[in-house]
């Protein structure tokens, strides 16, 4: 069974360059430090090329598979609570818009043309 979405609904946008900038950088930066610290000693007698391949190997999935998710769906939640938007049926995020309000008295007022 799938859920139907009104069209009202749309999803979250994706993030502009310098929203994902700061998302990777916000995962990127921690995880080489704990890596850093947690490695430091084992890796301290390496030179620095074998030591940045090593880290980046560990890194970068850790940063695309285990932290950027989170960090997307957080963005998601944050512009939900927002931009009044509301989790869709499958984990996505989806955004509601405010459809345009008529007054009925603007509803039967004919269009004036310009003369």
């Amino acid at each position: 069974m799938t859920a139907e979405r009104s069209p009202a609904t749309t999803r979250v946008p994706p993030p502009s360059k310098h929203q994902l900038a700061l998302m990777i950088w916000l995962a990127v930066f921690p995880t080489l430090t704990v890596l850093n610290v947690l490695l430091g000693e084992r890796l301290q007698t390496l030179s620095t090329v074998p030591r940045t391949f090593i880290l980046a190997t560990i890194a970068v999935p850790v940063v695309i598979y285990g932290v950027m998710p989170h960090l997307h769906r957080a963005r998601g939640r944050l512009l939900a609570r927002t931009g009044g938007s509301e989790p869709a049926t499958d984990g996505q995020v989806t955004v509601r818009r405010a459809l345009p309000r008529t007054s009925p008295a603007s509803a039967k007022r004919p269009a004036s043309s310009a003369e």
